[in-house]
This record gives structure tokens, C-alpha cells and sequence, in this order.
């Protein structure tokens, strides 16, 4: 099987609606936005062996790539549209190939996402998507409206990925049923495109959870030039992690907790006075939104323990090239 034999055969669909006029198959997509709206472009990569491992299974990798995309999108409250795909495959297995593309559009049929192109190479596994939303004019969310006294908010749990990333790694056992459950945030994450689109009339400030909290709560006061005050006992978390963080192993807890990364939750701000909508809007959806602090207009953040004293020093986000080095 070719190259496009391959592209047709696993990745040529109909699109979702009418806004493609020319997908998969040509040298360019040709869509039409919505009039009054403005494009919103992200990509993301994800490499075998730096973002999942070689035996996943084809279907939850398929997912999961498309997953990430949709994310940003929500966290900008954008409707996500078109989306490209790249992908270097160590070779042309039909099998593997044709889980991984029911995977891909199975989420995409559920967000009316059409896929409009792409390229394949042969290489080392890894896998690159660009995904194309839309929002109107003026109205997408960014990381730069947070205001001091807003409270900062979350939606589902932390840490979910990152503790069951340590369990498979063997740094620390769960048992079997807990793990299954962690598992899944780990390679189907869910991404929270309703919460974002509802966020556009509530919050001032958000972006997803990729990297862990501390990490990317920073871009938000970077930003905004404000700081943040978080209290540990509000973050929401699996049960089995906050077992953790009352025993022996509640380093490795609160790691997972603020620097695990693979949440792919929102993170935002908005007024106290949205706090009512907001409650209502968590049991609209069947999804949590815990409150976990507020924004300062000193720069900075300070994480409280369940003392309310600063935790000394706080882990590190996750960084692709420390220090400027390639790991």
C-alpha cells in the first residue's frame, strides 16, 4: 500500500457540514469560514516514546491527538472546524492503521470536526495536528484578561494522568481497578469544548491544563501581570491521590497534583460575582468546577497546605528543553 493509497483508503471521510469545499485529496483544503467570526489556528505534536508509549493502542492514540487540539480550542472558547493531520509512521500496517483513523473520527464526528488534509512520511512514530476553530469576532478567550480578585477556577480533576503515568512507570502501585480508571485520563482525555464555549460570557482569563497547574497558571499571571493565591485542599483530585498526600508518598502527590501535566482540564478566572452561574453551569454540563483560590494583583503565586502555610518550594512544570538542552 502507497502513500495515498493509505491516505485514501484511512483518512479520506465526507466532511462534517457544509463549510469544506475541497478536502482531502488536492494540494490545499479550500473552506469557508463563518461570516463575522474570526480563525483560530493551534497544532500539536505527540512523539512515540516522549508521549505515549509503542504499545498503545492505535484507537485511544487516534483519539487522543485530536483531544489535545480540541482542548486549546476550548480553552479559547472557540468552535473547533477543520483540522490537518501529519503523520511519520514506521510503516503501512492496515490494521493498526485503521484503528487508529476510527479513533481519530469517531471524536471528530462528535464535534462536527472534518479532517481537510495532510501528509504521511515514513520514520520513527510520531504524529502532528493542526486544528482550525472559530469564534466571533473580538470574543475568544485569552490568558491575558485575568484581574486581581477574580477567583480561579478548574473544571473535573487534577493529577488523574500524571499518577497513573507513575503507576505505569512503577514508581508507585495502585490497584488494578484504580489504574484502569486513571488510565483512561491518561490516553482519552476529554476535552471541555461545551465548558469553553459557555466561558466566553463568564470568564476573563483561561487556557487548558497541558503541562500541569503551575506551569500553565503562569502563562495566565505572566500575561495578565498578576499573581495568584491557591489552596492545596481545594484542588480537585482522585481519591486514591489524596490518599497519597496524607501519607509517605505525598511528593510524588503533589507533583501529580500541580506539575503532572496530560490534564487537559480548563483553568480560568472570572468575577466573584459569576459564582452562581458558574454552579449552575457545572450541574448543566455533569461537570465538576471547583474554585480553587483567587487572583492577586501582586505577581507571583503562593500554594497554602492544609495548614494554610506556603508549601516551601513548589515542583517544577514539565519542559520539553530544560535549561535550553534537549532531554
Amino acid at each position: 500500500m502507497n502513500e495515498f493509497e493509505l491516505i485514501h483508503r484511512f483518512f479520506s471521510r465526507p466532511p462534517a457540514d457544509g463549510t469544506v469545499r475541497l478536502g482531502v485529496g488536492d494540494d490545499a483544503a479550500v473552506v469557508m469560514p463563518t461570516p463575522g467570526h474570526e480563525l483560530l489556528l493551534a497544532i500539536d505534536t505527540m512523539a512515540e516514546g516522549r508521549h505515549f508509549f509503542a504499545d498503545v493502542p492505535p484507537a485511544t492514540l487516534g483519539h487522543k491527538i485530536l483531544a489535545v487540539n480540541l482542548s486549546d480550542m476550548a480553552a479559547m472558547g472557540a468552535v473547533p472546524r477543520w483540522a490537518l493531520l501529519s503523520g511519520t509512521l514506521p510503516n503501512s500496517d492496515p490494521d493498526w492503521l485503521a484503528a487508529f483513523s476510527e479513533g481519530l473520527f469517531a471524536l471528530a464526528k462528535r464535534y462536527d470536526v472534518s479532517l481537510v488534509g495532510g501528509d504521511t512520511v515514513r520514520g520513527p512514530c510520531s504524529f502532528t495536528l493542526t486544528i482550525v476553530g472559530e469564534a466571533p469576532a473580538g470574543e475568544a478567550l485569552t490568558r491575558a484578561g485575568a484581574q486581581p480578585d477574580d477567583d480561579l477556577w478548574v473544571s473535573g480533576t487534577l493529577g488523574d494522568a500524571a499518577l497513573a503515568l507513575a503507576a505505569i512507570q512503577n514508581r508507585i502501585t495502585l490497584n488494578p481497578a484504580t489504574l484502569a480508571v486513571l488510565r483512561t485520563h491518561l490516553e482519552t482525555p476529554e476535552p471541555r469544548v461545551a465548558l469553553g464555549l459557555k466561558l466566553r460570557r463568564l470568564a476573563h482569563a483561561a487556557l487548558d491544563i497541558s503541562d500541569g497547574l503551575m506551569g500553565d497558571l503562569g502563562h495566565i499571571l505572566n500575561a495578565s501581570d498578576v499573581g495568584a493565591e491557591i489552596e492545596l485542599p481545594l484542588l480537585p483530585c482522585h481519591p486514591s491521590l489524596t490518599a497519597l498526600l496524607n501519607g509517605a508518598e505525598r511528593p510524588l502527590a503533589l507533583h501529580c497534583l500541580l506539575s503532572g501535566g496530560d490534564d487537559y482540564e480548563l483553568c480560568f478566572t472570572a468575577p466573584p460575582a459569576a459564582r452562581d452561574a458558574l454552579i449552575a453551569l457545572s450541574n448543566e454540563l455533569a461537570l465538576p468546577l471547583t474554585r480553587i483560590g483567587a487572583i492577586t494583583a501582586t505577581p507571583g503565586f503562593t500554594v497554602f497546605d492544609e495548614q494554610h502555610h506556603p508549601l516551601p518550594a513548589l515542583p517544577a512544570a514539565y519542559d520539553h528543553f530544560p535549561n535550553g538542552t534537549p532531554p
